[in-house]
């Protein structure tokens, strides 16, 4: 099959695929993030074998900038870049770091020392490097295709959250009396992980591509001029001339530049910016740090963990009913820059006030977090062409990775003073 005009290409009638799509869709969103979550879920097998190396902190400050400057290149070359094998190579590294994680702590036996932690750092910024290749990869591929695609990507990157939750309650519970058992719950976390990373290879490379209406969403980009979808519509079985002509539809071909997108689109990508500063100023290293002891010892922090996870999950669903969702830029960015007051809540809730206060405040903010997240990103690229949605998808991501890296920052603020520090 060739397609080489946009003109014969209609909408279908109907679209067969979509429900499919929508789960590949949030089983590669889980798997976007599956692998960091874990990192961030074995935060107290990391404080028993790291004490003094604020393992939370450290190693999140690490994952951001690798992500934030492979972004930043991603982004200026996203034009030209092969989606297909931008997204493969990503889920390739999820799956080889999450892989050497647990290689690592096989052959070390689990032992503490700087050695191991430089390791596991490096494995770490690897994370950061497959985050940028995969999630903006995948937010700028859905971005031209249905919104539920794009939503339930994003449910599922809040799932991978949900989910490792879940299991590291279960696998702390399983194995807590067992000798050395928080750490064979480890071993057995970072296996499921290192699956679901392997699964998400296979549902890319060789599923996806081949769902109808995916295959039309990703012909109708290439006729209006992207070029980062042919290696993935070749996957399917057809050929594309659309980002070869340079006759009389050039003009229709063109697209706004990186610059005019970023302008026009200002409000959301600060948005964004501002929601990830916000979230991660506090989640996680406040809430394994800064939090007290409480009734719930050794489970608090994972406690809190698991309920942001939860909320945040739910809330990237509420958007799908349309009456609720929030759409108006001015709406948006009032609901964003609302959210700085968890600030002094979370400091006076921590120095004055009991664990169900925390738990409350915790699961708001997840709730804020995954409902604006979900609405920015579903309405900014409405109204583009495909190559343009691609492209805002890709800053939008930047901004994120740019809120994120700011918030795991900020967040050393709430130490300053510590002993501990």
């Amino acid at each position: 099959m060739t397609i080489d005009d946009s003109s014969i290409i209609s909408t279908p009638t109907r679209l067969e695929g979509k429900y499919s799509g929508m789960v590949v869709c949030w089983i590669l969103g889980l798997g976007s993030l599956v692998s960091w979550n874990s990192m961030l879920t074995i935060g107290d097998y990391y404080y028993q074998l790291f004490p003094k190396y604020h393992p939370s902190r450290v190693l999140t400050l690490v994952y951001q900038p690798f992500a934030l400057a492979t972004m930043v290149i991603l982004v200026y070359n996203e034009a030209r870049i092969n989606t297909r094998k931008r997204n493969l190579t990503g889920f390739t590294l999820f799956f080889l770091s999450t892989f050497a994680l647990l290689v690592l702590d096989l052959a070390t036996s689990g032992a503490g020392g700087l050695g191991n932690y430089i390791g596991i750092c490096a494995i770490v910024a690897a994370f950061g490097v497959a985050d940028a290749f995969v999630e903006g990869g995948m937010v700028g591929d859905l971005s031209f295709m249905c919104p539920e695609f794009i939503q339930s990507y994003l449910a599922g990157l809040a799932a991978s959250g949900a989910l490792t939750s879940a299991l590291r309650l279960v696998t702390k519970a399983a194995f807590e009396r067992a000798s050395n058992g928080l750490r064979k719950g480890v071993m057995l976390f970072l296996a499921i992980s290192t699956f679901f990373e392997f699964l998400c290879i296979l549902l890319y490379a060789f599923v996806f591509p081949k769902l109808p209406i995916v295959k039309y969403y990703r012909t109708k980009a290439a006729a209006e001029g992207s070029k980062t979808v042919a290696a993935d519509l070749a996957a399917a079985g057809i050929q594309t001339e659309a980002t070869e002509r340079v006759d009389a539809n050039a003009k229709q071909l063109e697209r706004l530049s990186n610059k005019q997108l970023f302008f026009q689109n200002i409000d959301y990508l600060l948005d964004l910016f501002l929601i990830y500063v916000l979230t991660l100023s506090i989640f996680p290293g406040f809430l394994y740090e800064n939090t007290g002891s409480h009734k719930l010892g050794s489970w608090y922090a994972l406690v809190l963990i698991a309920v942001y996870n939860m909320f945040d999950l739910i809330a990237r669903y509420i958007p799908l009913i349309e009456k609720i969702k929030l759409k108006s830029r001015n709406g948006l960015m009032i609901a964003t820059l609302s959210r700085f007051l968890f600030i002094p809540c979370f400091y006076f809730t921590a120095k004055y006030g009991d664990q169900g206060w925390m738990i409350m405040l915790v699961s708001v903010l997840g709730l804020t977090n995954g409902y604006l997240t979900v609405c920015v990103l579903t309405v900014a690229p409405q109204g583009y062409k495909g190559p343009e949605q691609n492209a805002l998808g890709n800053l939008l991501v930047l901004c994120l990775l740019a809120g994120l890296f700011s918030g795991v920052a900020l967040d050393w603020l709430w130490i300053i003073g510590n002993d501990k520090f």
